[in-house]
């Protein structure tokens, strides 16, 4: 009988079959860069090396050196690099590194002497994961999670809709990370700079609260549709064959603008749903539950009728 020169690989070890210690917690920083199979060929290295020497730049000049010196389980994606690191310190990688990223993005830009610019998108998230000190560590729900956000479609409509000669970065957070680290008071940035949205990824069966944040917006930012509160479904007069009722605003007229948006003219009877409408770029359908904020005019929350006479 033939003798292996190796040993087998380690026997994969079943889930819930006995307790054993959590790994240790990591906060994890992805980024990727938009439109990378769009570029030449020619450019595809040459940005798969900029873009961890652009994140070690921006870690300097935030005064956060010691965490690309001590980065867990770094690894490039190609388009882009990911690492893990000391989860205490997620508030400074929310602020100030996410906006000194952007100052160093437009520098970068600027003195790119007309190729095409490297605009980023940044997710950020809390886990468990392994740290065994080979490329094999880091591996875990939170990493596939923390790429499964960067790949979502709330924060790549963002790049897609902002200038490209103003907006670098656009980064979503994971709901864990936000509450963790902005809800609980301890980053440098209010919480009205962060916009809720549902992270939903193509073909993907994934789908989570998350927090879109730009540090320098050029266009609107979309809130992704809230889950449905089952009470407040209800079958619609109309839709039962039955008279609407009167809820004080019927006969009542409306004049609105909505400079990119729908214009709402005649006379209001009830509520109003939109059954479809677009934001940044993208078809979004169903009940026009989210909100649209936009840091370059008004924000709107909640019903933007309540209170109008």
């Amino acid at each position: 009988m033939r003798e292996f020169d190796s040993e087998l690989p380690e026997r994969i070890t079943a889930p819930n079959t006995h307790s054993r210690p959590l790994p240790p917690y990591r906060g994890i920083l992805a980024v990727d860069a938009k439109d990378f199979t769009g570029r030449p060929a020619i450019q595809h290295e040459s940005v798969s090396r900029a873009v961890p020497n652009l994140l070690e730049t921006a870690l300097a000049r935030a005064d956060l050196r010691d965490l690309w010196d001590d980065r867990k389980f770094p690894a490039t994606t190609g388009d882009g690099y990911v690492f893990g690191f000391d989860p205490a310190r997620m508030p400074f990688v929310i602020h100030p590194l996410l906006l000194t990223l952007q100052d160093v993005l437009t520098d970068y830009n600027v003195l790119s002497h007309g190729a095409a610019p490297i605009r980023l998108r940044a997710s950020l998230h809390i886990g468990p994961l392994p740290e065994t000190g080979d490329e094999f560590g880091g591996n875990g729900t939170p990493r596939n999670d923390t790429h499964r956000l960067l790949d979502s479609q709330p924060v790549k409509a963002v790049l897609a809709s902002h200038k490209e000669s103003i907006t670098h970065v656009a980064a979503i957070l994971s709901d864990r990370c936000y509450e963790d680290a902005v809800a609980s008071g301890y980053t440098g940035r209010h919480t009205d700079y962060f916009v809720e949205t549902a992270a939903t990824v193509d073909n993907k069966r994934f789908s989570q609260r998350a927090w879109i944040y730009v540090p320098q917006p050029s266009g609107p930012l979309y809130e992704g549709p809230e889950p449905a509160d089952a009470d407040a479904i209800q079958e619609s007069p109309r839709e039962a064959g039955r008279p609407p009722e009167s809820d004080g605003t019927q006969g009542r007229h409306v004049r609105n603008s909505a400079p990119n948006g729908n214009i709402n003219t005649g006379t209001l009877h009830g509520g109003q749903s939109v059954g479809n409408y677009h934001v940044a770029g993208d078809h979004v359908e169903g009940n026009k539950a989210g909100r649209v904020r936009g840091f370059q005019g008004d924000q709107v929350r909640g019903d933007k009728y309540q209170g109008r006479q």
